[in-house]
């Protein structure tokens, strides 16, 4: 892979891929050690949308945003993990995005895995920490935020061309892009690291660095109406009676094609062996917001199934079962969008 960052490509309008209902995927973040053994998880469990594996417990170089940041040549990843900035480092020298086998493991042990397969998936999730996280990140760490912000968003959009670059030429599949943005909460204060409109243009000008489609995963806390504005092809947000209030905005970006991927695992608490409690809380949810102006048909046939956080906080057999309810959940929004196809008579 190169160092440089690449020109900017037209709008998500022009390169939005229509994926089939009832997808199940999973955040990048697994508990295994064994990079290879999360591959097999992945692509066992969500083989129609599996995610690139990162693997924070095997390596404190796989923690996020560490491994991101790395590419800055100012940037120094320590012995824990965290990152420090060496001031004498020329911040105009070439960045860095090859991928490193200690930071890495877990992305490139699923292309190795993925590319030997009968059938490799047709389309891979692949996850990159958001320009405004990676800003805060860096401002944590004492670089002044009209520096910061401005180099987190160079790093986010050329990790997201080489992750693109890197699933077609090694599997020959298409990569949907995810831009994850935990730290979006920081834009419901009354004091953001940034202001909105500038939050908004680095966000979507993320989005416009690769060819296919792009998204954001917003946490329970993040500004869902900031991430709409910059212009995703999904929406990452766990399912939650707090969407309610975002209903019009939500139905607006369902009308536009874009797509919803619900958190509807949660990874918080204990989630029990059946996935009736939690597909209730879907539909639950799903019928509010139709009362609210949402389209019903659109929830069902632009919806992602995931987990609704990483998973590498729990053991290796919890994440499989976490997944596994995942991928049957996604099998109940199948069957619901064809028989609600069927009722419209579409």
């Amino acid at each position: 892979m190169g160092t440089t960052d690449g020109p900017d490509v037209a709008n998500s309008s022009q390169r939005r891929a229509l994926l089939p209902a009832g997808l199940a995927t999973g955040f990048a973040a697994l508990p295994h050690g064994d990079a290879t053994a999360a591959a097999h998880l992945v692509l066992q469990q969500t083989p129609g949308l599996p995610s690139l594996p990162a693997l924070p417990r095997r390596s404190v170089e796989e923690h996020s945003p560490s491994r991101w940041l790395r590419a800055l040549p100012e940037v120094v990843v320590a012995s824990d993990g965290t990152i420090e900035i060496d001031d004498d480092a020329d911040p105009d020298g070439p960045l860095d995005f090859s991928f490193d086998p200690n930071a890495h493991a877990g992305i490139l042990a699923f292309v190795d895995l993925a590319a030997k397969q009968p059938r490799p998936p047709a389309r891979v999730l692949a996850q990159v920490t958001g320009p405004l996280t990676l800003g805060v990140a860096l401002s944590n760490a004492g670089v002044p935020e009209d520096f910061a912000f401005p180099r987190a968003s160079r790093v986010a959009r050329g990790w997201a061309r080489h992750l693109e670059d890197l699933v077609r030429e090694s599997i020959g599949a298409q990569a949907i892009i995810m831009f994850d943005e935990p730290d979006l909460e920081r834009w419901n204060d009354d004091r953001p690291p940034i202001d909105h409109d500038h939050a908004g243009d680095l966000l979507s000008g993320a989005f416009a660095a690769v060819g296919g489609p792009t998204g954001v995963n917003v946490g329970p806390d993040g500004d869902v109406r900031l991430a709409l504005s910059a212009g995703p092809d999904i929406l990452g947000v766990p399912v939650s009676t707090s969407l309610i209030a975002d209903a019009a905005g939500l139905g607006r970006f369902l009308e536009g094609g874009g797509y919803i991927s619900w958190g509807a695992v949660p990874t918080h608490r204990p989630v029990g062996e059946s996935a009736a409690p939690l597909w209730k809380s879907l539909v639950d949810l799903w019928c509010e917001l139709s009362r609210r102006g949402c389209d019903g048909l659109s929830l069902r046939t632009q919806a992602i199934i995931s987990p609704a956080s990483g998973l590498d906080g729990h053991g290796v057999g919890q994440a499989e079962h976490a997944l596994a309810l995942a991928r049957e959940l996604a099998g109940r929004v199948f069957d619901q969008a064809a028989a609600t196809k069927l009722t419209v008579g579409a």
